[in-house]
C-alpha cells in the first residue's frame, strides 16, 4: 500500500497517494467527502491539486448521482500515444521544420480548421456522423447552442484541433531511442459549453430542492431525473467527441511527419485514454459511477499514459488494478503552482533553461506551462508504485503547445 494520508473529516475517508497536499485541495476533498451521494472513500492521486469545486487528481465514487463540476468543462480530456517504426537516428538534427509542419497542419489555441477546407472532406463526414446525436441533445436544451457563437460551425471545425493551456503534441524518444508521438487534448469548445450549461443546471436543481452543499460547485443530478439522463447523454457525446478529436489529431500529425521523415509505420495500436470523465463500474461488489477528474483508469494489465511537464519525462504504464484507487492512477505530474503564480515567478530565460534540448516555444506566451510549475514527475511515479508499473519511459525532443 502507498496511501500516505487519510482524511477522516467527512462521511467517508479520503485516501491520498502523496504527502504533498495544498490546503485548498485538502478543503475540496473534505467537502466532497461530506456529500450524501458518496458511499465509499474518495481516492486522491499523487498529482492532486486544487481545481474548481472538485479537486484535480481525484477519483470520486457516487451512488445514483453524478456531479457535473467534478467532471469539469473539458469533458473527455485525455491522452493519445503511438510508437513509430523510427529511431532517433532517423530524425534530423534540427527539428524546427517538423514543428512548423505540425503547427501548419493543426490549429492551436483558439484557432480552428477553416470551414471551406472542412466542407466535403472526411473531416466533415465524421462531423455529420456525430451531428444527429448532438441535434437530439440541443433539441432538448437549446440554451447550449446559445452559449457559443456560430455553434454548428465551431464544433465541427474544432475536430482535429489542439486547444490551449496544458494541451500539447510531442515527439518523444523511449529508452531504446524509439520514436513516439504523444498528444493531450479534449472536447474543445463544445465540451466547455456542455459542461458549463449542466453545471449551472445542477446548481439550479439544488436550489429548487433546497439541498445545502459545502460548495455550490458540487451540485449534482440524481439518477431517475430527466436532467440526469440528459446530462449523461450529453456527457457521453462529449467524451466520444474528445476521443475522435484525438484520433483526428494523430492522423494529421502522422501526415505531417510523413513529409519530412523517412517512410514509417505505426508500430503499435494507439493508446487513447480519457482523464476527465465518468464511467459506470463495479467496485466492492457494487455498481457505481466513477468520476475521474485528472486521473486515468489503471485496471490490471491496462495501458495508460502519464505525461510530465514540457521539459520532463513521460511514461507509458500498465495498470496494477489496485482496488483502493478504484483501478486508477495519476494523469500527469500535477501543478505545483497556479498559472498566474508561475508567470510571476519565472521568466522566459527560465523557460529556455528548463526546456533545453526540446524544440518548442520558449516565449512568455507559454510561461505558465514551465516545468518548474509542476510537481516532480519522478516523485509522482514513486508515490504510485502500487497503482502502475512503467512499460516505457519517454523523453520529448519536440513539443507543440496551444
Amino acid at each position: 500500500m502507498a496511501i500516505y494520508l487519510t482524511l477522516d473529516k467527512g462521511r467517508v475517508p479520503v485516501k491520498i497517494w502523496t504527502r504533498e497536499l495544498e490546503y485548498e485541495a485538502m478543503r475540496q476533498l473534505i467537502n466532497m467527502s461530506q456529500l450524501p451521494i458518496v458511499p465509499h472513500p474518495i481516492a486522491a492521486m499523487p498529482d492532486v491539486h486544487a481545481g474548481k469545486g472538485a479537486t484535480v487528481g481525484s477519483v470520486i465514487p457516487t451512488a445514483a448521482a453524478i456531479i457535473p463540476a467534478a467532471v469539469g468543462v473539458d469533458i473527455g480530456c485525455g491522452m493519445c500515444a503511438v510508437r513509430l517504426t523510427l529511431n532517433a537516428r532517423d530524425l534530423p538534427d534540427n527539428l524546427h521544420s517538423i514543428r512548423n509542419a505540425i503547427e501548419a497542419a493543426i490549429p492551436v489555441g483558439f484557432n480552428q480548421h477553416e470551414r471551406s477546407k472542412v466542407r466535403g472532406s472526411a473531416h466533415a463526414r465524421q462531423a455529420r456522423r456525430m451531428s444527429d446525436r448532438l441535434d437530439v441533445i440541443v433539441g432538448k436544451h437549446p440554451g447550449i447552442m446559445k452559449m457559443q457563437r456560430h455553434f454548428n460551425e465551431t464544433w465541427a471545425c474544432q475536430l482535429g484541433t489542439l486547444g490551449g493551456g496544458n494541451h500539447f503534441i510531442e515527439l518523444c524518444l523511449d529508452e531504446a531511442d524509439g520514436v513516439w508521438v504523444m498528444l493531450h487534448s479534449g472536447s474543445r469548445g463544445i465540451g466547455n459549453v456542455i459542461g458549463r450549461y449542466f453545471i449551472a443546471a445542477a446548481q439550479k436543481e439544488m436550489r429548487r430542492h433546497m439541498i445545502n452543499l459545502p460548495d455550490r460547485d458540487l451540485a449534482y443530478f440524481s439518477e431517475g431525473s430527466e436532467l440526469f439522463d440528459d446530462y449523461v447523454e450529453a456527457l457521453e457525446w462529449a467524451q466520444d467527441y474528445a476521443m475522435e478529436n484525438r484520433r483526428m489529431l494523430l492522423a494529421l500529425i502522422l501526415e505531417s511527419l510523413a513529409i519530412g521523415l523517412p517512410s514509417f509505420k505505426v508500430n503499435e495500436e494507439a493508446i487513447n485514454c480519457h482523464h476527465n470523465y465518468v464511467a459506470r463500474e463495479e467496485h466492492f461488489g457494487e455498481r457505481m459511477y466513477i468520476t475521474r477528474k485528472g486521473a486515468i483508469r489503471a485496471g490490471a494489465g491496462e495501458l495508460g499514459i502519464i505525461p510530465g511537464s514540457m521539459g520532463a519525462k513521460s511514461f507509458i504504464v500498465r495498470g496494477l488494478g489496485n482496488t483502493e484507487s478504484y483501478c486508477s492512477c495519476s494523469h500527469g505530474a500535477g501543478r505545483r503552482m497556479s498559472r498566474s503564480a508561475a508567470k510571476r515567478r519565472f521568466t522566459s530565460e527560465d523557460l529556455a533553461a528548463q526546456t533545453e534540448g526540446v524544440e518548442c516555444r520558449k516565449d512568455g506566451g507559454v510561461l505558465d506551462e514551465i516545468p518548474g510549475a509542476y510537481k516532480d514527475i519522478d516523485e509522482v511515479m514513486a508515490n504510485q508504485s502500487d497503482l502502475v508499473e512503467v512499460v516505457h519511459t519517454l523523453k520529448q525532443v519536440l513539443c507543440v503547445k496551444g
